[in-house]
């Protein structure tokens, strides 16, 4: 058996803790104004989004309504007077394929003909529709990639 210097260790055995994680597709939040309970704003239309009140689905697995890999978030806004009681708003969030008008990444908006505010958003990483925080499966591939290329770069 030969031995191996200390960074060739770490390097193969962080090749091999990221062979080892679960590969999955994308998880989003799935949720729509139009199916919250009476007085309850589960969606974040008007109150601030409760990423408590909602888990992430697959999108790729049984419990997401629309199969795909981005995640999407679509906002609606009357302008005021439109509605007696004054303003109303709209939320949905879910997973997508592709926008009709091939935004893939980032925001588009605009109006529709009655004044009606619209907003769409998709973006491709987990839990993107509901402000996610960075992981540590990519914080160790970083680090991992990182090791790597110096190694590459201080050998002659």
């Amino acid at each position: 058996m030969t031995d191996l210097d200390p960074v060739t260790l770490l390097v193969k055995t962080c090749v091999l803790l990221a062979c080892l994680f679960e590969v999955s597709a994308i998880k989003c939040y799935q949720c729509s104004t139009s199916d919250d309970p009476k007085g309850e704003d589960l969606c974040g239309a008007y109150e601030y989004y409760d990423k408590t009140k909602n888990t992430a689905v697959e999108c790729l697995g049984e419990e997401a309504h629309a199969l795909g890999t981005f995640c999407y978030k679509k906002i609606q806004q009357s302008p005021r007077g439109f509605i007696w009681d004054g303003r109303w708003r709209s939320v949905e969030r879910r997973c997508a394929q592709i926008s009709e008008r091939g935004v893939n990444w980032g925001c588009d908006w605009g109006y529709h003909e009655n004044g009606v505010y619209w907003e769409e958003c998709y973006c491709a990483e987990d839990n993107c529709n509901g402000a996610p925080k960075a992981g540590l499966v990519h914080l160790v591939f970083v680090f991992c990639a990182t090791v790597g290329v110096l190694r590459h770069l201080l050998v002659f």
